[in-house]
């Protein structure tokens, strides 16, 4: 197993963590459970498989149900240890964002796609899990709000195709990549940093 399928399986496990942790709050059964896990894990590695009409990742191999499985597991059996499901959720979360923008970038780079097309692909797979989880949650998404969430997968693509275009060693990138995404989003919590935000009063 390569590096890349450690850092697939484990991103994998963080958001299926971090997307079952959102069912409990909201209080679903355990098919609801479940069924949040999986759209939060694979949600954005699909919508990207399928805009670069790749064979959709976890069709082609089922074997990734089983860090989905386990994600749920580790969730529902530690709910009551996990007491602050805010702060285990935004830690998963994290750990799921800096992964995945590390997956959907190096996928792009493999199919010789240009640099922007590439940040894209690190970004969708990233945010967009997330997205479909809130959505299905009746949540407004995070990456529609003012925290810094896809922007520390934009930053982070785009060092990885930095430290790739220099070719530096593939862990070095991987952990610096992984390090900065979840640096920026980390400090932008910490601090209260947000994107500007437009409002209106106008009637619409």
């Amino acid at each position: 197993m390569s590096i890349f399928d450690i850092l697939d399986i484990t991103g994998v496990v963080a958001f299926a963590i971090s997307g079952a942790l959102v069912a409990l709050r909201k209080k679903l059964d355990t098919f609801g459970v479940f069924i949040i896990a999986f759209a939060t894990s694979v949600g954005g590695g699909t919508l990207r498989d399928i805009l670069i009409d790749k064979p959709v990742f976890w069709i082609e191999n089922v074997h990734y149900f089983y860090p989905i499985l386990l994600g749920v597991l580790l969730a529902i059996i530690f709910r009551k240890k996990l007491r602050y499901l805010s702060r285990s959720l935004f830690l998963f979360d994290t750990i799921g964002l800096g992964l995945y923008t590390i997956v959907g970038t190096e996928i792009g780079i493999n199919y010789n796609l240009h640099p922007i097309i590439c940040i894209t692909l690190g970004t969708i797979s990233a945010s967009f899990g997330g997205v479909i989880r809130d959505i299905l949650c009746n949540k407004i998404p995070l990456i529609f709000k003012k925290e810094i969430y896809a922007t520390a997968s934009i930053i982070g693509a785009i060092v990885f195709l930095i430290l790739s275009h220099y070719k530096l060693d593939q862990r070095i990138c991987y952990i610096f990549t992984s390090f900065i995404v979840i640096t920026i989003r980390l400090i932008a919590v910490r601090f209260n940093l947000k994107l500007p935000t437009f409002y209106t009063t106008a009637k619409i």
